[in-house]
């Protein structure tokens, strides 16, 4: 364990190499792979570390609600944007695990929740939403939802709904139109993430 931790302190970039680390501790059946990920996500720790453990938590959240109460209130408060990033991924494994459609409650908490880094995992993690299944087949569901924090402050969440909404409408053009025709472009949050959206 030693080894591997060391390994992946020692690349600064990529998320390959830390999924790599928690596939290889997910394979041991000799590993604790929970204690192992409250292990790693303490605050001091290298970020390298807590975003193995993020990745853990979201691989064991299917099966383990308090894996993924630590995402949501925990690791969201990850001062890292790498560790954010992995929140992200971590979130969108628990919805494939569980099934998109069945993660739908779990979507809409997080989608609405006090937290901005909550809020941006699911909008950034579900990239690209049409690619996933329900979402395939609802696309107007994947834009009311991404949709849902457009007057978000946060510039950083609003780049996350530009881009979400930009990835869907090269095929459903006419559905995230209708939703954009909605908003009142005398506000320049709105007006920044259409450019987004558009350009």
């Amino acid at each position: 364990m030693k080894e591997l931790l060391e390994r992946i302190t020692g690349i600064e970039h990529g998320f390959k190499h830390i999924t790599d680390a928690g596939n290889t501790i997910l394979s041991d059946s000799s590993q604790q792979p929970m204690e192992l990920a409250k292990s790693f996500i303490i605050p001091h720790q290298p970020y390298q570390i807590r975003m193995l453990g993020t990745y853990l938590l979201g691989i064991i959240a299917a099966h383990n609600p308090e894996a993924l109460y630590l995402l949501e209130e925990g690791i969201s408060n990850d001062e890292n944007w790498r560790v954010q990033e992995m929140l992200a991924k971590a979130f969108d494994d628990y919805c494939r695990t569980v099934g998109y459609k069945n993660a739908l409650p779990k979507i809409k908490c997080w989608i609405d929740h006090e937290n901005t880094n909550v809020k941006r995992a699911v909008t950034e993690g579900l990239r690209i939403w049409t690619g996933r299944d329900y979402f395939r087949e609802n696309p107007a569901v994947a834009v009311t939802l991404i949709s849902s924090n457009k007057n978000t402050t946060s510039v950083y969440l609003r780049k996350s709904i530009g881009n979400s909404l930009r990835d869907i409408l090269e095929k459903h053009k006419e559905i995230v139109d209708a939703e954009v025709l909605q908003w009142d472009l005398n506000d320049k949050g709105l007006v920044f993430i259409r450019k987004l959206i558009y350009k």
